[in-house]
Formats: structure tokens, C-alpha cells, sequence
């Protein structure tokens, strides 16, 4: 999720579990509010890491804080330092309260993307993800808005904020039948082409809940479509704006939907090499993080050849660049790994 929705799931949470006020013994409302929506963007934090290593980003973000295990470590930590910056109120109890709640609600929200969250971090380095929900969603966004809106309108009652947050949990219900009808989808194409065991999956797309890129992956073969589960245009794509035109145009209805296949390795022609290169130990972060690996491209030369991978998870039409592609470049006799920026080739350290 985005830090805007993190923020306002916080506000919320943390005003739909105010208790009624007792002068010196509960957290001014005002505060309770900023305090929520602080704690519900601190798992972020781990963000700053990249700026030092983006490879220690790839395999720690969405890690230590966003842990469940380290949630009452992080609770008391910020609500101690909370009680010691506003000395003479409550105790540090109730300040770890909002900072769970907040926290909680954060791990929550990331945990139903597809992006994969490791909510057990440090005991395990496996990624949750419930994909029911596309990383930037508007309509659940705005939910959020109108329940945080209301809630400063009608300060006394914590109904707007319960019945919000009771809006965002019938929406994410939608979505997740959304995601099992996307995936009979996959499951009756995988049928009909005699993709007999294949692992069926779908991932959310931008602009509707009911945009969904279905993957089909057999072996080493993915087959992939980008679907919309129904005949009506997206509602969002009625309003004429460019970019959302652009990223909901590829979504077509059911009955329409063009599938791609994609053989992991490439061409039978050059994928003793790819896999040499996909397997090799400098692409073992790769592939701890990637869901549905596949070759991007070769290039030849100039100045050396290399050999790109991308996670499928990631490829999402309209978007201006695909992030997370990464592949080995040979030089001077060895091979070295890079990210591909763009069209611009960055160490990886």
C-alpha cells in the first residue's frame, strides 16, 4: 500500500479504538489521531535502506518492521519514547496501544498486495501475500478518505471510523471473489490447453477491481492474460484522464482476453545459457524474490553481452517502466550482476 492509505487506515484505527476520554488517563483525541497515522507509516522506514543498498532493500523491505513477532517490541519502543515527550499524562501503555494498532493495521494492508510481506521476520524469510488488492487502489483509498473526513466532521462518535474500516473489509471481501473467479479463469484455460497440474494464480491490476493479470504456469512454461471480469469499461476509465486510459486499456472482457506465453529460459536456441545464467549464485536474490522468473532479453555486445530476467509479477501495461529487472553482463572474463533502470545498467551491490 501506499504511505497516503497507510496513513489514513491509522487515523482511523486509531479513533475507532479511542476510549471514552479521561483527563490524565487517556491520549487527547487530537494527538490519539496524529499518533495513528505516524504509527501506521513507521514499517515504511525500512525504505531508507535503499538509498544505502537497493539489494539489501530487495531482500529486508517489508521485513523486521513489518513483522508481527517484532509488533509488541515496536509498540513499546515508540510508546515509551511517546510517554517520555509528553511527560505528566498517560503512560506509556496507552501510547504502545496506538502504535500497535497502527502498526498492525499497516503489516495488514501491505499483506493482502501481491508484493509478498514477511510477517514472521526474523524466524522466516517467506513472503505472505493474499493478492486481493492492487498496491495504489483508488476505491479503497477513498473509503478510507471519507471515513477520516467524517470522522473529523462528528469528533464524539467513533461510528464513522468503525463503519469505514468496516467498508474496507467488505471491499477487500469483493476483491478476494474477484481474485477466485480470475483464477477459474486460468484454471479453465490451463484445462483446455492440457496444462494438466499447472499452478494457477492472479495478481491485481490498477484502475478496477476488476482488472486482473491470470498466470498459468506449467514447468517452464507461463501462460499470462490481462482480463477484466466484466463487459462494462472500468468506471475510473469513463472519466477521459490520459494516464488512467492508458493503464486500463489492456484489461479487456473474459471472452476477449488474448493469452501470452512465455517459455522461462527463452528459445530452445539459448536456453542452456539463460538457465546457466539464472542459476548462477550471483541471481540467488533473484530468485528468493521473484514469484514467476522469466528471461527479458539478451543483448549482444555493446560493449557486452548480458542476460536479463524479470518477475512477470511486475510486468503491468501502461506503466511508463517495469521495476525488478536484473541479469548478469559479461566482462573481462566474469560475469557481474545489474539492475535494468530504464535502459541504463546499475551495479547491484
Amino acid at each position: 500500500m501506499d504511505n497516503i492509505t497507510h496513513a489514513l487506515s491509522g487515523i482511523l484505527i486509531a479513533r475507532a479504538t479511542a476510549p471514552s476520554p479521561r483527563p490524565g488517563f487517556t491520549i487527547p483525541l487530537g494527538r490519539r489521531l496524529v499518533l495513528g497515522a505516524i504509527a501506521a507509516s513507521l514499517p515504511d522506514l525500512d525504505y531508507a535502506i535503499s538509498w544505502f543498498s537497493p539489494l539489501y532493500y530487495l531482500l529486508h523491505h517489508r521485513g523486521f518492521t513489518h513483522s508481527f513477532l517484532l509488533l509488541p517490541l515496536w509498540s513499546i519502543l515508540f510508546g515509551w519514547i511517546s510517554a517520555k515527550l509528553w511527560r505528566g499524562g498517560p503512560g506509556w501503555r496507552a501510547y504502545a496501544g496506538v502504535f500497535a494498532w497502527g502498526i498492525g493495521i499497516h503489516i495488514v494492508g501491505d499483506w493482502i498486495t501481491s508484493y509478498g510481506t514477511m510477517f514472521l521476520s526474523p524466524l522466516s524469510d517467506r513472503r505472505f501475500a493474499m493478492s486481493t488488492t492492487f498496491i495504489i487502489d483508488l476505491w479503497l483509498g477513498a473509503i478510507l478518505l471519507v471515513g477520516v473526513v467524517a470522522s473529523l466532521a462528528w469528533r464524539t462518535s467513533r461510528v464513522p471510523a468503525t463503519a469505514a474500516l468496516a467498508g474496507v473489509v467488505c471491499c477487500v471481501a469483493f476483491q478476494g471473489w474477484q481474485h477466485r473467479e480470475a483464477i477459474g479463469f486460468g484454471e479453465r484455460h490451463a484445462k483446455a490447453q492440457g496444462m494438466h497440474g499447472a499452478k494457477v494464480s492472479a495478481i491485481p491490476r490498477p484502475v478496477s477491481p476488476f482488472n486482473w493479470m491470470v498466470v498459468a504456469e506449467d514447468g517452464e512454461r507461463i501462460d499470462y492474460a490481462q482480463v477484466r471480469l466484466t463487459t462494462r469499461p472500468a468506471l475510473l476509465g469513463r472519466l477521459g484522464v490520459p494516464f488512467v486510459d492508458r493503464l486500463a486499456a489492456a484489461y479487456v472482457p473474459a471472452s476477449d482476453a488474448a493469452w501470452t506465453r512465455v517459455e522461462r529460459f527463452g528459445p530452445e536456441a539459448t536456453s542452456r545459457a539463460v538457465r546457466q545464467a539464472f542459476e548462477a549464485p550471483e541471481l540467488d536474490f533473484f530468485r528468493w524474490f521473484a514469484v514467476y522468473p522469466a528471461l527479458y532479453r539478451i543483448d549482444r555486445g555493446n560493449p557486452s553481452t548480458c542476460i536479463w530476467f524479470q518477475d512477470l509479477r511486475f510486468v503491468t501495461p501502461g506503466r511508463d517502466a517495469t521495476p525488478f529487472r536484473y541479469g548478469l553482463c559479461e566482462g573481462q572474463g566474469h560475469w557481474a550482476r545489474f539492475a535494468l533502470e530504464g535502459e541504463t545498467r546499475v551495479p547491484v551491490r
